[in-house]
């Protein structure tokens, strides 16, 4: 097990490397749930994520024999930038595995911070086991959370938490494998074990919710999920006895719930999380956990989230809030027809967005068109005034999403 001291020790070895995160106080959160709320920010981490954390401790403990040798590593991003970073600082060989799948922005910056790529298998797991394979040639295996001296560097975290927040009274941290909460939690119950530790996994991978329910690890199938940095089909060998001892409670959230949550940071407090690092936000809004804490940290864990998802996820998020709403309207195909629409659209105070106008279609009567509108609204009052007002000047209109 990672003793306390270890993660003391972790600190004193990685300070002239990695950044020493702010933790800051959300007037915005705080009165939107009724708590005092603060956030520890890893998305200002160097690499964009916690990891680095991790793996600078791992691999700056090596002896100089081993440190001649390549080291190999699989993720499907922020551990991969974690290892490359701190292999390059050390003068480390390092080689990533990265699934198939990969977006080309978190390859390019993997090979920026000196890490070789290569692509296999069509997840973390299996690009995992492939690494593994890898390591029986000699490399040395860095696993991204099941490993002691990986879990110590992730645990400094909640050393600058107890520090930084000393009335804190609970911590919501993003799970995976359980690397990064079984190093938090560890140092927390030994300094502040009154502190309550909740995990948030996405509920589209949700082994550790599973192993903790069950008192043993289970094996799940990880779906597709906006949170790809926790999306880990087995918790850790290594980790699970460190959850079952430290961590209160385990909780999922939804796609639609992280969406919110990321929409929400970026557009209230300014801060651009990933999927992973937005789900405690998604868990505090939807009250999952039982806990009546007053104090809470959630540990936004990283932000390096594809600005070409963002695109979708901004739109989702706005869907889910009702903040945008699509709608289709039958109209009489008579000049001006549309500009009225339009004009009742703007008497509203609602914004187009897209429009698309169409006659030809077969279930279009004679003489009439289809106007499919996009609208950015204030939420979903507003939305029932707009068709109340559509309503009430003989419009036919179905909401469609």
């Amino acid at each position: 097990m990672v003793l306390w001291k270890e993660i003391e020790a972790a600190r004193d070895r990685i300070q002239e490397v990695i950044l020493r995160t702010p933790t800051i106080y959300s007037d915005t959160l705080s009165k939107l749930v009724g708590k005092e709320v603060f956030l520890k920010l890893e998305n200002l981490q160097k690499t964009g994520s916690f990891k680095i954390r991790g793996a600078y401790n791992k691999l700056s403990q090596l002896p100089a024999s081993m440190r001649k040798k390549e080291v190999v590593a699989a993720s499907a991003g922020n551990h991969a930038q974690g290892v490359a970073l701190a292999s390059s600082i050390l003068g480390i060989h390092s080689t990533i595995v990265m699934p198939e799948g990969v977006s080309l922005a978190k390859q390019m910056a993997t090979q920026a911070y000196g890490g070789e790529i290569i692509l296999f298998g069509q997840n973390t797991d299996e690009a995992l086991s492939y690494a593994k394979k890898m390591a029986r040639d000699g490399r040395l295996l860095i696993h991204p959370f099941d490993d002691e001296q990986i879990i110590a560097g992730q645990g400094t975290i909640g050393l600058e938490i107890l520090e930084e927040v000393p009335g804190a009274d609970a911590i919501v941290v993003p799970m995976g494998g359980g690397g990064l909460i079984s190093g938090i939690a560890t140092i927390v119950k030994k300094r502040r074990p009154e502190i309550k530790i909740i995990g948030v996994q996405s509920a589209h991978a949700p082994s550790a919710y599973y192993s903790v329910k069950r008192k043993k690890i289970v094996e799940v199938k990880a779906r597709p999920t906006l949170a790809d940095g926790i999306a880990i089909q087995r918790v850790g060998e290594i980790t699970f006895p460190m959850i079952q001892k430290g961590v209160e409670e385990v909780v999922t959230v939804q796609e639609d719930e992280i969406a919110s949550a990321i929409l929400l940071l970026m557009e209230r407090t300014r801060i651009v999380a990933e999927g992973a690092g937005a789900t405690p936000l998604a868990a505090l809004l939807s009250k999952r956990w039982k806990i009546r804490s007053k104090k809470i940290v959630l540990v936004i864990s990283g932000g390096n989230i594809d600005f070409h998802l963002l695109d979708r996820i901004i739109e989702k998020g706005l869907a889910q809030t009702g903040r945008l709403v699509r709608m289709s309207i039958l109209l009489r195909d008579v000049p001006g027809a549309l500009a009225k629409l339009t004009n009742l659209i703007g008497q509203h105070r609602a914004n187009i967005l897209h429009i698309i106008h169409e006659r030809a279609a077969r279930d279009i009567p004679i003489g009439f068109s289809k106007v499919i509108l996009v609208l950015e609204t204030r939420g979903a009052d507003h939305i029932r005034e707009i068709k109340k007002g559509f309503k009430e000047k003989g419009y036919s209109l179905q909401v469609l999403s």
